[in-house]
Formats: C-alpha cells, sequence, structure tokens
C-alpha cells in the first residue's frame, strides 16, 4: 500500500487509514480482528481509534476501541509495524469534553494502557475544547512528545483561523505544533448552512490553508459517507441532499461505469 508523509512529522502513513471506531462495540472481538487481519495483509499499517469509541453504543463506555486494537496487537506482535493514532477531548461519558492539562495526562496514561504501548504516534485534540485555555493544552501536548509518550500531535474538528493560532502559539514557545488535522471530508460538498454537531467538515478556508501549508495534511474521516455511495440501503444524509449533490453523483456513476468499477446506488 502506498505511503505518504504526515506533514512535518518525518513519519509516513499508509494512504488509507483503516478506523475503527466500532471494534468492541457493534463490531465484535472475533470480526474486528478479522478486519484488522485482512487490512494488514494488504498492506495497511496505520490504524485510527479515540479514547471515546464508542461510548454512544448502547453498553459502551468509550474504552472498547482502544482496548479491541491493544488486545489485536499483542496477539499478532506487530505493535512496531503500526502507526498508531488516538484522540482526547471528546472523553470518555465519565469524563465529559476537556483538553486540560490533568485530563490530558491522565487520558493519555488511560489510552497507553489499553492499546498496551508506550507511546501514541499521532495523538489528536479530538475537539477544539475553547472552555480550555489553548496554551495549557498545548504544552500539556508538548510534555507529552519530550516524555516520548507521543510521537506526533494533530487536531480535529478544527477551523482553519483556529489551527493556525494554535500553530503560531506552539512556534512561539518553541513547543511542538500539531502536523495535521482530521475533519469531516467527502466527495459530495454539505449544503450551505448545514450542521454535523459537534463535528467540523471541511471547507474552502481549510483546503485553501492545506495548500499553502504544505507541511501541514489534511485527513478525511466519513469519507464513504457510511456507504451512501454504494449501498442501496443507507441513505444520503439530509446534509448533503441537493441537485449538487444529485449532479455530482450522475458523474460520479458515470465515471464508475467506464472504469468497472462497483455499482454506485442509484
Amino acid at each position: 500500500m502506498k505511503t505518504i508523509p504526515l506533514g512535518h512529522s518525518g513519519i509516513a502513513v499508509s494512504e488509507l487509514c483503516l478506523g475503527i471506531l466500532p471494534f468492541g462495540t457493534k463490531v465484535d472481538e472475533g470480526t474486528s480482528f478479522a478486519l484488522l487481519d485482512a487490512y494488514y495483509e494488504a498492506g495497511g499499517r496505520f490504524i485510527d481509534t479515540a479514547n471515546n469509541y464508542s461510548m454512544w453504543h448502547p453498553g459502551g463506555i468509550g474504552t472498547e476501541s482502544e482496548t479491541t486494537l491493544g488486545k489485536w496487537m499483542k496477539a499478532r506482535g506487530n505493535r512496531d509495524d503500526l502507526v498508531v493514532a488516538t484522540k482526547v477531548g471528546f472523553n470518555r461519558c465519565d469524563v465529559g469534553p476537556s483538553l486540560a492539562r490533568q485530563t490530558i495526562e491522565a487520558e493519555v496514561a488511560g489510552s497507553l494502557a489499553r492499546l498496551g504501548a508506550d507511546h501514541i504516534d499521532l495523538y489528536y485534540a479530538h475537539a477544539d475544547i475553547r472552555q480550555d485555555p489553548l496554551e495549557e493544552s498545548l504544552k500539556a501536548f508538548d510534555v507529552l512528545v519530550a516524555a516520548g509518550k507521543v510521537r506526533a500531535l494533530g487536531c480535529s474538528n478544527y477551523r482553519a483561523w483556529r489551527i493556525e493560532r494554535a500553530r503560531q502559539v506552539s512556534r512561539s514557545h518553541g513547543w511542538a505544533e500539531y502536523c495535521c488535522v482530521q475533519q469531516r471530508h467527502t466527495y459530495l460538498l454539505p449544503r450551505p448552512g448545514a450542521s454535523f454537531g459537534a463535528q467540523v467538515s471541511s471547507n474552502d478556508d481549510l483546503l485553501d490553508y492545506c495548500r499553502e501549508n504544505r507541511d501541514f495534511r489534511l485527513l478525511a474521516y466519513s469519507p464513504l459517507l457510511a456507504g451512501a455511495y454504494s449501498r442501496p440501503d443507507k441513505k444520503l444524509s439530509a446534509q448533503y441532499a441537493g441537485a449538487e449533490a444529485e449532479a455530482r453523483l450522475a458523474v460520479l456513476r458515470q465515471v464508475a461505469a467506464e472504469y468497472g468499477a462497483i455499482g454506485l446506488s442509484g
């Protein structure tokens, strides 16, 4: 599988990242292991989880995904082959949203224990939690990098101007800075004014920021819209529905047909 540089981090990652949000809750352990094996056998080495996946699932508390990944890596003995990304910010039900220093310190310890690892390759601020001072959060992240507990830092669900402010704060103090952003991003464009709640969709400002800052990388989440492109049983969400989406889908179906790709839902 092709690899690409992760911003300025010096880390190369698989171009296709495996997100394991439902592993250990909606997806049972056996199926999770089989999917992880298939990804690994295909050459994939970049796996994405978080410290709150999936607390919203019935019976879930938010530690299941990391725990499942930790068990799989231990069983396969392949931790050193992988780039593991996890997150802090949108935390478990018993913690709540926070990027305070004490929260970051406690949550990274929990993530490392569940993963059975001595470091995290990519650690995301899962959200722009503005109730906590930016300087406090960024200093706490830098301490983790200096201690070797984290290799690289990223952010998620941030506006472009807040990314630039955070990077400037880090630079002014000589701290480790964000090298990438993980954002909701797909081929279809959201309708003007569409809201995804706590999730932030990429927009022209963010794309332009990434083009102008070649040391900074955009990573997409929900790029396949949970199967809505190809599965008739998966409906396009209202945030994307409209004439523009239909026009884009018509072109996509045409290109797919020309290349003999798996059929797209009509």
